[in-house]
């Protein structure tokens, strides 16, 4: 029967793991002079060696001739300790073994002596997955524990352990195993399994793998399965749901020239061939990361700003945990992307001649004077803010008016912050309660589907596409309260309110206003509206607060310095 590579290679030895050479120093000194402890933990991201390490240290403690802190692999307590069967190594796995009764049990048989080692070895994987009730159970047995039995405790989130258990343990944490290991060791496994594969494919396994060697030679595996021949970037990319570096070069251009159209189509298409989105976008920061690299190390040009590439690496580094949370992570992507790019078009030309190194470190150099100049730009600024509602209005309505295929600009429309934001949504939500219509809600659901044809518009397609991406939970005549699953997106959305409201009308012709909430509070508030409901208390109306600007400051270094240092006793023409 076929075993798997990672299986196979499994290591038997403490020689043979890879990336954790402290750890398995102190193990093997240990053995060498018989130091036992009654308890170890072992934690780390999966696939790093910490079940390995556990079974090779249970066979070194019972061996009757180690080598140099190695399990022999010949003496008679070698050879019972690796098979199968072998009573006095135990290994549980607390995820479907996660009950009080389960540990009531082992707790019950550790008082027998081994049956044919020296010591009773306990080896619990996922060790986090126990129930409170079996943690209380064993943290006894763990604190006076007979001197035969060992206990290893193993898990990927030592956050979840009691405290009282990490404490009477002696605990190592294991590192991812570095990107040059990982190909150093799958080039041996390559050797001796005679698979022909290209040097880029073990590096792109050996950075997917995220430092897994489970991992990397699972995907090995796959690749060797998939073809008896060359295993080529071309074969690794289609059997991922990955592009090729084609692909990311035009997708790298149509982004950074600002090209809304070809950016929405390109994600469509990559997800109609069936790709995975997630990991493109995550391939895609790679690449652009790489790109970093050889302009600061080996003075590669790119033809783009360079500060906008590391501000795009930036945001998707941030994004990708809210990305792979997504419910739909194609519009979080599409979103994403038109946001950067409506900066990007803020810029007279995204494509300039970056500077070399040493002009890199001149401009460093006048960085202060440079700074000085900026001060003087942009001083005039409307002292008086004019209602935000009627400047939006009025530039929707200009271009809707103008551009009756589509296309709305906001590219100039200056928005204040709201300081008393939170107290009108607080409001907004309260009233949508009070008043809520079933009728209207479904109504405006419907509306949604006047924005699809909206979602490819350079202008408000992100707006667009952000308001398909939310969950319509009550309305009212006036009001629709929105959700989002993640608080990132709900503060993203709350900076631009009313401009999605004002989209919203022009598309729609429903005036509602949003209030804007994440899914959890959502639930909060239904479950206090059904109490409520059911106590006969009703949600009283409740006027909805002017509202409060932020005052804009002065750019005049003087005037601010002046006014810092003698305040209201001073007058400022």
């Amino acid at each position: 029967m076929y075993q798997a590579l990672y299986r196979k290679y499994r290591p038997q030895t403490f020689d043979d793991v890879v990336g954790q050479n402290s750890i398995v120093q102190v193990l093997k000194n240990s053995v060498v002079q018989h130091k036992f402890c009654h308890a170890y933990m072992f934690f780390g991201s999966r696939g790093t060696g910490k079940t390995s390490l556990s079974k090779i240290f249970a066979r070194a403690v019972n061996c009757l001739e180690s080598v140099d802190g190695n399990p022999c692999g010949k003496c008679k307590n070698c050879i019972v300790s690796s098979e199968k069967e072998c009573v006095d190594i135990l290994e549980i796995d607390a995820a479907s073994n996660n009950g009080v009764d389960e540990i009531r049990e082992l707790r019950n048989k550790i008082n027998l002596v081994p049956a044919e080692l020296k010591y009773k070895v306990y080896i619990i994987d996922e060790v986090h997955m126990l129930s409170i009730g079996a943690f209380n159970a064993l943290l006894k047995t763990l604190e006076e524990p007979p001197e035969h039995a060992i206990f290893i405790l193993a898990t990927t989130d030592p956050q979840k352990v009691p405290e009282t258990i990490v404490s009477r343990c002696q605990c190592f944490s294991f590192q991812r195993i570095s990107t040059d290991m990982l190909v150093k060791r799958l080039q041996y496994v390559c050797e001796k399994e005679n698979i022909k594969i290209e040097q880029p494919v073990l590096e792109e396994i050996a950075k997917s793998a995220d430092g897994g060697m489970r991992d990397s030679l699972g995907m090995l595996d796959k690749l060797s399965s998939y073809t008896d021949d060359l295993i080529t970037m071309e074969i690794y990319t289609e059997l991922n749901g990955l592009i090729t570096k084609r692909d990311l070069n035009e997708f790298f251009d149509i982004v950074f020239t600002g090209d809304f159209k070809n950016v929405l189509e390109k994600v469509k298409y990559f997800n109609d061939c069936g790709k995975n989105l997630v990991q493109i976008i995550s391939q895609f920061m790679y690449y652009l990361r790489d790109m970093l690299v050889d302009y600061y190390i080996n003075s590669v040009e790119i033809k783009y700003d360079i500060s906008l590439v590391e501000k795009l690496v930036t945001i998707i580094n941030e994004k990708m945990f809210d990305v792979k949370k997504s419910s739909n992570p194609k519009i979080y992507i599409e979103v994403l992307l038109l946001n950067f790019m409506s900066e990007v078009n803020k810029n007279e030309s995204s494509i300039v001649q970056n500077k070399t190194v040493d002009e890199r470190k001149n401009l460093s150099d006048n960085f202060v004077m440079d700074n000085k100049k900026t001060f003087t730009k942009d001083v005039e600024k409307v002292d008086n803010i004019v209602s935000v509602e009627e400047n939006i209005t009025e530039k929707v309505d200009n271009h809707i008016d103008q551009n009756p295929s589509g296309t709305l600009d906001n590219s100039d429309i200056f928005i204040p912050s709201i300081i008393n934001l939170d107290e009108i949504l607080s409001v907004r939500i309260n009233n949508a309660f009070a008043l809520a219509n079933k009728q209207i809600l479904n109504e405006e659901v419907e509306n949604l589907n006047k924005l699809n044809d909206y979602t490819f518009d350079q202008q408000i397609g992100y707006l667009v596409c952000e308001i398909l991406n939310s969950k319509f939970r009550v309305a009212s005549e006036d009001i629709v309260v929105i959700s989002y699953e993640y608080d990132s997106i709900v503060q993203q959305n709350l900076e631009h309110l009313e401009q999605m409201e004002e989209v919203y009308y022009k598309i729609t012709n429903s005036s509602k206003k949003f209030a804007i909430i994440t899914d959890e509070k959502w639930n909060e508030l239904k479950s206090d509206y059904i109490y409520h409901i059911k106590n006969g208390e009703h949600y009283e109306i409740l006027p909805e607060p002017e509202k409060q600007f932020k005052k804009e400051e002065s750019n005049d270094i003087i005037t601010n310095d002046v006014a810092s240092l003698f305040g209201d006793i001073v007058e400022i023409d």
